[in-house]
């Protein structure tokens, strides 16, 4: 499975690639996506499921995925997270940065898994570190998804190993 964000990722901040970027207007907002993700994106859809951790959540199908030639992806419920005594130890302050990563996991249920996002806090790379089944890859805000975390991401999901232990 692969875990991605949009904000940062697929909708960089400030692009440096003139003229591999259209705009889009979504309501009040204004997207920047590129051709060339929606080709990397087709591809790492041959080697994983493609699932959407963004607070965009169901409107990333309604919005992004349509601009990127993607079908109706899965979505993780970011908005209705609740924590359960299952999730990793967290402190409060912790909450508002990790708020994606306990409900990743209990959409991976187990499974072996990528998640590509601008935020990845230090305290979820610390937890996934012992497992060979989970890949967190941090991508540059400003710059966005570029063509070596796709071939990193290739290259890990040709591997085949092993997910995370049930929960």
């Amino acid at each position: 499975m692969l875990y991605l964000d949009i904000d940062g990722v697929l909708n960089p901040e400030a692009p440096g690639r003139a003229g591999e970027f259209a705009e889009h207007r979504i309501g009040r907002m204004v997207v920047r996506l590129s051709g060339r993700h929606a080709e990397w994106l087709a591809e790492l859809g041959e080697c994983y499921e493609l699932v959407w951790a963004s607070t965009w959540e169901e409107y990333a199908n309604t919005y992004i995925g349509p601009l990127l030639g993607l079908p109706e992806l899965p979505y993780v419920v970011l908005s209705a997270y609740r924590y359960r005594d299952d999730d990793p130890r967290l402190p409060v302050t912790q909450l508002p940065r990790m708020r994606k990563w306990a409900p990743i996991l209990r959409h991976a249920d187990g499974r072996r898994f990528a998640w590509v996002d601008d935020v990845i806090p230090f305290r979820a790379r610390r937890q996934a570190w012992p497992y060979r089944g989970v890949r967190l890859v941090p991508v540059s805000a400003a710059e966005g998804l570029r063509r070596r975390h796709v071939d990193g991401l290739l290259a890990w999901g040709a591997k085949g190993e092993r997910g995370l232990p049930p929960q």
